[in-house]
């Protein structure tokens, strides 16, 4: 009989649906005082790897400087444990400074956070992402290792 744990471990695929259904993702850094430090992200999902951007000068890139191993996780279900399902990932994270390439990754979360019905963002929201890529870095969540949890496979039994 297999285990609790391997009963609600996900497939790709399902982790795969649940990357592109929820919307923030929480991503622990290590901070100096040894403490982690939580935050939470808007990302995309390029060829099976998690994106996200953020200030250069922020305390998440002060610390991925310093160790670039990161902890994220996606999570869904609310309320009743029965229902609760998500994946965690520890990762280390290779941040890019090119203008052009974070502008790029910014124009892609922008579009996918986009409300429905935009395919293509407005030439002044673009304007916008373009000025902020000159202050941010684009992060790229290179998976180490991986739990996942669908608590719904059980069927209401512990």
């Amino acid at each position: 009989m297999a285990s609790k744990r391997d009963q609600i471990k996900m497939t790709e695929e399902e982790v795969l649906d649940l990357l592109d259904h929820e919307r923030v993702m929480i991503c622990a850094t290590n901070g100096k005082d040894g403490f982690p430090h939580l935050m939470p992200l808007w990302f995309v999902v390029r060829e099976g790897t998690i994106w996200a951007w953020t200030f250069a000068k922020s305390q998440k890139v002060r610390n991925l400087e310093r160790d670039p191993r990161a902890t994220i996780q996606v999570e869904a279900g609310e309320g009743v444990y029965s229902e609760l399902r998500g994946v965690m990932l520890k990762t280390e994270v290779k941040l890019h400074h090119d203008t052009p390439e974070v502008a790029a990754l910014g124009e892609e979360i922008f579009t996918r956070y986009a409300p429905p019905g935009v395919e293509e963002l407005a030439p002044e929201v673009k304007a916008m992402v373009a000025k902020q890529a000159e202050k941010r870095v684009a992060m790229e969540f290179v998976e180490l290792e991986r739990a996942t949890w669908d608590h719904r496979k059980l069927g209401g039994v512990y």
